[in-house]
């Protein structure tokens, strides 16, 4: 009897292993050649390990992370860089066919690595071909592509019209298809809301490989993937989007006040009046640390960042009368047109040229880490002080207390799947950096510590956060099929929207094939 456990066991086993053996690639390749079109090949887009130049260079090129820098060759069947509609339909149906887990990928700044990082045998679906762009200036509406990157889409809003822009992040890299379905928000959101908040229609290629548009997949799915992350719903093609009306001349400054400077003060006020200044004004505060007055002392410094809809003189009376504080010189703002604050905001030195926001990246940058909070009441001077000492512990790190208010106060939270909108002051990003693999888990750590001295002054029940600025240590599904574990994390990037995600998610895709470690998973079936 005993013989025959073990021999259960050792079965078992076996069958285990090779439900996560890697297939042959040969036979998910054979499978996109019989599926996709000789006029419109594919062979030039697929990259497998057997050709390790291409296959790394392609990996790596849209790897924003550098944890994440090598790719899983055990498990990793191809790349496939889409360079037509039909090649994503193809490697949707056959990675389904084939058993494959699938990954899209659109700009590769995905925080966890989730869009290209797997424990079970799977697909990256590399969408940076796909990037085409279409501006219509007379309706104020464009068509674009999920493999565009927001530099690319700001140039050619800007070569069409110089009074129109698209309210999204201000990192030029970030790939559209993930920042748009994650709600992507930046520094015109008081103004005009997210990303989400102006998709009209949007392409979608769904787990059966059928392209469907807004009219076909119906509001309930056209709602999810507004905000509710596209990757666990089906492959998003393209977007179609709502341009807004900004001045010829807008206004930015960067004042950094340090610890010493009243920094601390400075800081609280700003928790005060900054989800209340007129829509216009966004000033997001930037705490870092810095080089103290004496050698070898460190402080912390917090930059104010603004971005005024307006011109410098309308915004030097608005601060003193509302953030006197702060001390605005005139000196400190420039004058110029959206465009050339996009470049102002990705941290480029007044007169970078432009075309810098065409860079795409060719290898990873450096590690990193970060968390995010949502803050519904101003963080005392004395919970300031004891982040501030947690902070000094690191090397490099630094928090971004970005405002909320405006606009995003009066758009319900269920207008969208993107649920963080009245209630909250700011939201918090804390980030590290590191250049030594050998750091790693010890900055994990660190950053644990510094997310646990937030606790007491940020939302709780649950402690909110936000899918864009991904994190697993709020809870994890390395399965897809836990619907208990994806509640945990669901409740904190998606609130009293979950229920509905997951309703919709049972409907359009019942086997779960669009899954990853932070899925939205169907419903139960009651």
């Amino acid at each position: 009897m005993k013989a025959l456990s073990v021999l259960c066991l050792v079965l078992l086993v076996s069958v285990l292993e090779a439900a996560v053996t890697k297939p042959s690639s040969g036979i998910f390749i054979g499978c996109l050649r019989n599926r996709t079109s000789p006029g419109i090949p594919i062979t030039d887009a697929i990259f497998t390990a057997d050709n390790t130049a291409t296959f790394l260079s392609s990996y790596v090129s849209y790897t924003k992370n550098k944890r994440y820098s090598s790719p899983n060759y055990q498990k990793l069947v191809a790349i496939v860089a889409a360079k037509h509609v039909s090649h994503v339909q193809a490697t949707v149906v056959c990675a389904k066919t084939n058993g494959i887990q699938l990954r899209i990928r659109s700009g590769g700044h995905d925080y966890e690595g989730l869009s290209y990082t797997s424990s079970v045998p799977f697909v990256i679906l590399d969408m940076y071909n796909l990037r085409s762009i279409t501006i219509d200036v007379p309706s104020k509406k464009a068509w674009v592509q999920s493999g565009a990157t927001l530099g690319e889409l700001y140039t050619k809003i800007n070569e069409a019209s110089q009074t129109l822009a698209f309210p999204a992040g201000v990192c030029p890299t970030v790939g559209v298809g993930g920042h748009i379905s994650g709600g992507g928000f930046g520094n015109l959101m008081r103004k005009f809301g997210i990303t989400v908040d102006h998709v009209i229609d949007a392409q979608l290629i769904n787990c059966n490989g059928k392209l469907l548009d807004r009219s076909t997949m119906g509001e309930d799915l056209f709602w999810a993937i507004r905000g509710g992350g596209g990757a666990s719903f089906g492959v998003i093609l393209s977007w179609k989007i709502n341009l807004v009306e900004v001045p010829k001349i807008l206004t930015v400054f960067k004042v950094r006040k340090t610890l010493e400077q009243g920094g601390t003060d400075v800081l609280y006020k700003w928790q005060l009046v900054a989800s209340k200044f007129p829509e216009d004004l966004f000033i997001r505060a930037w705490p870092q640390i810095v080089k103290g007055t004496k050698l070898g002392e460190r402080t912390i410094a917090v930059v104010f960042f603004a971005q005024f809809l307006g011109p410098t003189d309308k915004l030097m009376a608005l601060m003193s009368q509302s953030l006197p504080e702060l001390g605005l010189r005139r000196d400190d703002c420039h004058e110029m047109s959206w465009l050339y604050t996009t470049l102002f905001w990705a941290n480029y030195p007044v007169g970078t040229p432009k075309r810098v926001l065409l860079d795409r990246p060719s290898s990873p940058g450096e590690f990193f880490k970060s968390k995010s909070d949502n803050v519904k009441n101003p963080i005392p001077k004395e919970g300031l002080e004891k982040i501030w000492k947690t902070m000094l512990k690191f090397n490099f790190v630094w928090i971004e207390f970005n405002p909320y208010g405006g606009v995003m106060d009066r758009i319900p939270a269920t207008a969208t799947a993107f649920p963080h909108r009245k209630g909250n002051l700011f939201n918090l990003q804390y980030s590290t950096i590191w250049l030594d693999a050998k750091e790693t888990e010890n900055k994990l750590n660190m950053m644990k510590e510094l997310y646990e001295v937030s606790r007491p002054y940020v939302s709780s029940n649950p402690r909110e956060a936000l899918l864009n600025f991904r994190d697993v240590d709020i809870g994890s599904n390395p399965s897809g099929v836990n619907v208990d574990e994806a509640k945990i994390y669901g409740s904190k990037y998606f609130l009293g929207n979950l229920k509905r995600l997951m309703d919709v998610k049972a409907k359009c895709d019942p086997e779960n094939f669009f899954k990853n470690e932070q899925s939205i998973s169907p419903a139960r079936v009651m």
